[in-house]
Order: C-alpha cells, then structure tokens, then sequence
C-alpha cells in the first residue's frame, strides 16, 4: 500500500513537497511514478524515476519546476514541487511497481496511493 501526503493550500510561484510511503514493501529497485488528476480532467503523468537506473522523467508541463527522488533507506519518494502554478491544481497519486524500461505509462503501475491535494491559488 502508499500514501501519499504533504498536499495543501499555496499561492502561485510556491513551492511544496509531496511524499509518499510504502508498507510492505520497498521502493528500492522500483518504478516510481506521479501522476495527478484535475477536476473534470483525465489523470496525467508529472515524473517518474526508472528502476533499474534511476533515470528520470519529466511531463512537459512540469519540466524545470517539479523534482522527483526518492530516499531508499527511508523508504520515501518525494515530489518537490516549485514556482507552483494554478494549472497544477490536482490531486496527486503516487504509484509504483517492479516494471523495467519506461516509466511514464500509468497503465503499467501496481501500486497506487490515495491522493493528496495541492490546491494553487493565483
């Protein structure tokens, strides 16, 4: 199971910090993904981080603004979010899985949290 948690309220051009946990389960050698859905809107990727490298992936929305990582021996992923805008008002769901290659896809992903939502107000 994940959570997913640090949404809220913030002005445009803030910043905030979404975190997620895991329970029975490490993050550790996993695909990692954010996604988030906006109200009357279809869910969309933000990042993801590959699992055999690393390697990470920005959606073009969020690119310069918006950092994943995740911190194995605390088994957290994060999602540092910058300079917010309004159009990122959402909530958003972190995901996981074993999947190797490409991690953008949300079909591929097992493991979903709640959700948490970030409300930006301009």
């Amino acid at each position: 199971q994940l959570q997913a948690s640090g949404g809220g309220l913030v002005q445009a051009g803030g910043s905030l910090r979404l975190s997620c946990t895991a329970s029975g389960f490490t993050f550790d050698e996993r695909a990692i993904g954010w996604f988030r859905q906006a109200p009357g809107k279809e869910r969309e990727g933000v990042a993801c981080m590959s699992s055999n490298d690393d390697s990470t992936h920005y959606f073009d929305s969020v690119k310069g603004r918006f950092t994943i990582s995740r911190d194995v021996d605390k088994n957290m992923v994060y999602l540092h979010m910058n300079n917010l805008k309004s159009e990122d008002t959402a909530v958003y769901y972190c995901a996981a899985d074993l999947l190797v290659g490409s991690c953008v896809s949300e079909y591929d992903y097992e493991y979903w949290g709640q959700g948490t939502l970030v409300t930006v107000s301009s």
